[in-house]
């Protein structure tokens, strides 16, 4: 079980729901560029993180540290390239979640350099919700192209 605070959790919940929105949109508009508009029929084309989370496995991210988001649904029959698009869409989630963090990482720099912190405190919180934020989308990254790979060998 995780042991967070209850400031930890208030940064790191938002980070997880908007880090798996990220996740999951990226697969549904990858799978919708390449000829399969499954996941717009059924919803999966948005940033609601209502349409992508999985209550459980959201809440085994809180308590275990491991967890899962309601995977996209796609046809391949739709897709001109079954074999080559299945792994573009398969990729965009975790390719998603590491240009996300570099975004972060950016505008991190930006925050830091433009923003004058009258106090270490405001300072400390900003940069540990940064931290939040980075840590997830690349463990989800890391996590998700670690499992692609393995999946992939089978």
């Amino acid at each position: 079980m995780l042991n967070l605070s209850f400031s930890e959790l208030l940064t790191i919940i938002p980070a997880i729901l908007i880090g798996l929105t990220i996740h999951e949109l990226s697969h549904s508009y990858v799978a919708l560029l390449l000829g399969d508009d499954t996941p717009k029929r059924l919803g999966r084309l948005t940033l609601n993180p209502i349409k992508h989370i999985d209550p459980i496995g959201f809440i085994l991210l809180l308590i275990a540290g491991f967890g899962w988001a309601k995977p996209v649904s796609i046809n391949r029959e739709n897709l001109k390239h079954p074999r080559r698009d299945d792994i573009l869409i398969s990729l965009a989630g975790p390719v998603s979640n590491l240009f996300f963090a570099i975004f972060l990482v950016i505008l991190l720099k930006v925050v830091i350099l433009v923003v004058p912190f009258r106090s270490a405190s405001t300072f400390d919180l900003i940069l540990s919700v940064f931290i939040s934020f980075l840590a997830i989308n690349i463990v989800l990254a890391i996590f998700n192209l670690c499992n692609y790979s393995a999946l992939k060998r089978i």
